[in-house]
C-alpha cells in the first residue's frame, strides 16, 4: 500500500465495516433465486430417483416396466445408460450413480425416471418391481470392528511412548463413549437442473459447495470432458458440508437425462428422500485410556475411534485424518497413541459437515478432562488450564506442529472473568445444595482448531475481476455463497483494495467457465483463499492505473494513492476513480485481471502424519450454564458466554452470526439431533417431525457473544483476518458439559456420570437414573 491505501480511509463498505450480507434484502422479501427458482426452459423434465429397500442385497430381478408405463413417464434410467462412468466417488470410484448388481444401503440410487411433472416422476419411482436376495448387512460402526470392515486403512499417530506413561501414572481412567451424527438439515435441499447447449455441452446449475468436482463427475458420467460441461451456483440455501460431495450424484442423473432426452431436466428432492439418500456427520464409537498424576496432568492417553463411514469412502479419509488432527484440542499430549479407524457399514455413506470431523476429536478429548476433574474432585477449569498448550514450551502438538500463535491463556482468563465464572460456579453449588427437583450445571470449554484444508494442493484459489468504463467493477471468483457472507467479505475486500464503494461491485454467481479448477468452499477457508486471490486481481489493475497515472500526469507512482472513490495525483489534484479509467481504457490498458492464491508454509507428510498442515489456528471459549428438571430429564440453556477469535474481521456483523450460529448447530448435534436406525437398516428420522434441530425456543435465554478485540492473526491472511465458519461450532461442548456437571450434581458430584451423545433429555434422565442406582448399590469413588 502506498498514500492513503490504507484501512483507515476504507470506502463506504470496505474491510472491517458491520455490512448485511449483500443478499440479505432478498432473502427477506424472496427475492434470492435459488436453483429451483431459476425460470425452466420449455420442454423441462422432472426426475425422481428409485432407492433401494434393503441394506445390503443382490438385485436378483428388476422390472422397470410399469414405471416406464406410468403416467407421464418420458424416460427411465439405469446404470446400463450411462454413456461414461458410473461413479461420483469424490476421491475413490466406489460410489456408483446407480447400482447394477448390489445395493450397500436403504436409500441407495438404482434408478431415474423423468417425466413431465415432479408428482408423476415420484409416483412412478415407487412402480419398480425389485426382488432382492439379502446378504449380511453391517449396521453398526462396533459390528465393523469385529468383522475389520472398513472403507480404508485404518491410521495412527504416536509420540513418546503411551503405554509406559500410563503404567507409571499415578492415576488411570479408561471409557467408552458414543457420538451421534448429525443431518445437515439445509432449507434448500439437493437439486439440480440441466441444460443441453449446443453440440453436446451441457449447463449444470447445482446447489452445491464444490462446482468444479461436479463439473468433473458430470463430464466423466457423460462420457465427455471438463470444457464440455459448465456448472454455476449463484447462492445455496445452506450447506454445511452436505454440499460439497453429494450434489455430483444428482447433478450426473440430471445430466444423463438431459442427454438423453436433449431436454432440460430437474432433480430436486424432497426432505424425507434427502435425508434418506444423503450422507450425513460421521458418528463414532470411541474409547481411551489416560494416566495423569494428582493435579491432571495428562502423563499418558491412548485413543480409539471407530467412524461409522457408511458403504463408501467418500470425504472419510480426509474426515476422520482431522479428528485425529484435533483430539488434542487446547492440550498438549506428551505421550500419545491415537488410532483411527474407517469403518464401514451397509448406510449411507457419510459425508463433511462443518468442523470435518475435528468436533469429534475434541469430544473426546473434552470428556476426558472433565473425568479426571471429577476423579479427582476439582473443579474442570482448573484441569483444563493445566493441561493446556504452553507458550515457548509444551507447544508442539502430535503431528509435530509448533503452535506458535497460543492465545488461549488470554481468552479463558478474559471470558472467566467476565463471565463470573467462579462466583456463578458457587452460587449454582448453593442451589444444588438446597435439594430442589431442579439442578444447574456451568462449564468452560476452549476451542483451538486449524485452519486450511489438510490435502495441502487444495489450498489454492482464483478470482476474475473486470473494470468497466463508468467505474463500476465485475467480480467472480472459486468460492459459493452458502448464506455464510463469503460473497460480501470478498467484495469488501475489493472495495477496500480499490477504494471504491462496495455498490459499484457486482458479485456473481461461481461458475466453472470463469475460474477453473477451484476447490470447494470448506475448511473454513473460503475468505482466506478467495479473499486474498480477489485481492490479488484488484492489486493487479489498481498497479496498471498506478503505472498509467503516473506516466500520464508525469508523477512518480508513489505519487498515485487510491482513496474514497477518488485518485490523488500528487499532492494539489485528485480525480474521480471513473475518470482514471476512462483515461485508461482509451490508453488501451487492460482493465480487466485475475487472481490467485495459495496459503504459504504448509506441508504435510500423510505417511507419517507429521509436518504443518494448518496455516494458523483459530481460537475461543465458551461458559454455559444450564437448568435441568430431575423428573423428566428436560432441560433449559439459560446462559451462554462466548469469546471468540476471528482477528481483525473483515466483517464484524458476519462474524458474529457465524459464531451465534455455529453455537447454536453444535448445540443440536450434542443434545437434540438423533438419528436413529431400525433393524432393518432404515433411517426412521428422516423428517423434522422425527428429528428435531434447534429452533428459536432453544437459544440461549441470556445469549453474550463477543469478538475478540485487536487480535490480529500473525499470519499474513487477508487483513489480518481469521476463518469463522467451522471454529465456533465446537464451543458448544460447553453446554454438554454443563448438562453432565449438572447430572453429577444429583448425587453430589461423588460420582462422575456416563453421557453419550446427543445429551438428549431421555439420555439425560437415563444418566440420572443410572447415577442414582450406582450410588445405591455400592460406594464408589469414581467410574469413567
Amino acid at each position: 500500500m502506498t498514500g492513503a491505501d490504507h484501512p483507515g480511509a476504507w470506502p463506504k463498505g470496505g474491510v472491517g465495516q458491520a455490512l448485511p450480507h449483500d443478499s440479505g434484502h432478498l432473502h427477506v422479501t424472496g427475492g434470492a433465486l435459488y436453483t429451483d427458482d431459476i425460470p425452466e426452459p420449455r420442454g423441462l423434465l422432472h426426475v425422481a430417483i428409485g432407492v433401494s429397500a434393503k441394506p445390503h442385497a443382490r438385485l436378483a430381478r428388476v422390472d422397470l416396466e410399469p414405471v416406464r408405463e406410468a403416467p407421464g413417464v418420458v424416460a427411465v434410467l439405469t446404470a446400463d445408460d450411462i454413456p461414461g462412468s458410473n461413479n461420483f466417488g469424490p476421491v475413490l470410484a466406489d460410489d456408483p450413480i446407480f447400482a447394477a448388481d448390489e445395493v450397500q444401503y436403504v436409500g441407495q440410487s438404482m434408478f431415474a425416471v423423468a417425466a413431465q411433472t415432479v408428482d408423476q416422476a415420484r409416483r412412478a419411482a415407487r412402480l419398480a418391481r425389485i426382488d432382492y436376495t439379502p446378504l449380511p448387512a453391517i449396521l453398526d460402526p462396533e459390528e465393523a470392528l469385529r468383522q475389520q470392515s472398513f472403507v480404508l486403512p485404518s491410521a495412527s499417530i504416536r509420540r513418546g511412548d503411551s503405554k509406559a506413561a500410563l503404567r507409571k501414572a499415578a492415576h488411570r481412567l479408561q471409557g467408552r463413549l458414543r457420538l451421534g451424527g448429525q443431518d445437515q438439515f439445509y432449507l434448500e435441499g439437493q437439486i439440480a437442473m440441466a441444460v443441453p447447449q449446443e453440440d453436446g455441452d451441457m449447463l449444470v446449475y447445482s446447489s452445491t459447495q464444490h462446482p468444479g468436482e461436479v463439473q468433473h463427475k458430470v463430464a466423466h458420467a457423460l462420457g465427455k470432458q471438463a470444457k464440455d460441461v459448465v456448472v454455476e451456483c449463484r447462492r445455496m440455501g445452506g450447506a454445511f458440508g452436505g454440499k460439497e460431495s453429494q450434489p455430483a450424484l444428482f447433478a450426473c442423473i440430471a445430466a444423463l437425462v438431459a442427454q438423453l432426452t436433449g431436454r432440460a431436466a430437474k432433480l430436486r428432492l424432497d426432505r424425507d428422500d434427502d435425508m434418506i439418500v444423503t450422507g450425513k456427520r460421521h458418528d463414532f464409537v470411541i474409547r481411551y485410556d489416560v494416566g495423569f498424576d494428582a493435579v491432571g496432568r495428562i502423563e499418558g492417553i491412548e485413543f480409539e475411534y471407530a467412524a461409522r463411514c457408511g458403504m463408501s469412502a467418500d470425504l472419510s479419509g480426509a474426515v476422520n485424518d482431522r479428528t485425529m488432527f484435533h483430539c488434542d484440542n487446547a492440550y498438549y499430549l506428551d505421550n500419545v497413541t491415537i488410532v483411527s479407524h474407517r469403518c464401514k457399514t451397509h448406510t449411507v455413506s457419510n459425508t463433511a459437515f462443518r468442523g470435518f470431523g475435528g468436533p469429534q476429536g475434541m469430544f473426546a478429548i473434552e470428556y476426558v478432562i472433565d473425568e479426571i476433574a471429577r476423579y479427582l474432585h476439582v473443579d474442570p477449569l482448573d484441569v483444563r488450564k493445566t493441561n493446556f498448550y504452553g507458550i515457548g514450551e509444551r507447544n508442539v502438538t502430535p503431528y509435530q506442529q509448533t503452535v506458535e500463535d497460543n492465545i488461549l491463556h488470554d481468552i479463558v482468563a478474559r471470558l472467566e472473568a467476565d463471565a463470573e465464572y467462579a462466583q456463578r460456579r458457587d452460587a449454582i453449588n448453593a442451589f444444588n445444595a438446597a435439594g430442589t427437583l431442579h439442578k444447574r450445571g456451568i462449564a468452560l470449554t476452549p476451542v483451538k482448531f486449524g485452519i486450511s484444508f489438510t490435502a495441502t494442493h487444495l489450498n489454492q484459489a482464483g478470482a476474475l475481476l473486470h473494470v468497466y468504463t463508468n467505474g463500476t467493477v465485475h467480480l467472480n471468483h472459486g468460492g459459493t455463497e452458502m448464506g455464510q457472507g463469503l460473497f460480501t467479505k470478498v467484495a469488501q475486500v475489493v472495495a477496500g483494495e480499490l477504494q471504491i464503494d462496495i455498490e459499484r461491485i457486482k458479485i456473481t454467481a461461481s461458475d466453472t467457465s470463469k475460474v477453473p479448477n477451484a476447490s470447494a468452499t470448506a475448511a473454513s477457508s473460503g475468505s482466506d483463499l478467495n479473499g486474498k486471490a480477489a485481492q490479488a486481481a484488484a492489486r493487479t489493475i489498481k498497479d496498471r492505473l498506478r503505472e498509467f497515472a503516473a506516466g500520464h500526469f508525469e508523477i512518480a507512482p508513489e505519487a498515485v494513492a487510491f482513496r474514497r472513490n477518488e485518485v490523488q495525483i500528487g499532492a494539489t489534484r485528485s480525480i474521480p476513480f471513473t475518470e482514471l479509467v476512462n483515461l485508461a481504457f482509451f490508453a488501451r490498458v487492460s482493465l480487466s485481471a485475475t487472481g490467485f492464491y495459495r496459503t504459504p508454509k504448509i506441508h504435510y507428510d500423510r505417511k507419517t502424519f507429521s509436518g504443518r498442515p494448518f496455516y494458523y489456528y483459530a481460537y475461543g471459549a465458551a461458559v454455559a450454564e444450564v437448568l435441568i428438571d430431575t423428573l423428566t430429564g428436560e432441560y433449559r440453556v439459560l446462559r451462554v458466554d462466548i469469546l471468540h477469535d476471528c482477528g481483525q474481521s473483515l466483517n464484524p456483523a458476519i462474524d458474529l452470526g457465524q459464531v451465534e450460529g455455529g453455537f447454536i448447530q453444535g448445540m443440536g448435534w450434542l443434545t437434540a439431533e438423533e438419528l436413529w436406525w431400525n433393524e432393518q437398516g432404515e433411517l426412521k428420522t428422516h423428517a423434522p417431525s422425527t428429528y428435531k434441530i434447534p429452533v428459536s425456543s432453544d437459544v440461549p435465554i441470556d445469549f453474550r457473544v463477543q469478538l475478540l478485540e485487536s487480535a490480529a492473526n500473525r499470519e499474513e491472511t487477508v487483513y489480518r483476518s481469521k476463518a469463522v465458519g467451522e471454529p465456533p461450532l465446537m464451543l458448544a461442548l460447553s453446554v454438554f458439559h454443563a448438562l453432565k456437571d449438572a447430572v453429577a450434581s444429583v448425587e453430589d458430584h461423588a460420582l462422575s456420570p456416563h453421557l453419550d451423545a446427543p445429551a438428549t433429555p431421555e439420555a439425560v434422565l437415563n444418566a440420572i437414573d443410572a447415577l442414582r442406582a450406582r450410588s445405591a448399590a455400592k460406594p464408589e469413588r469414581h467410574t469413567g
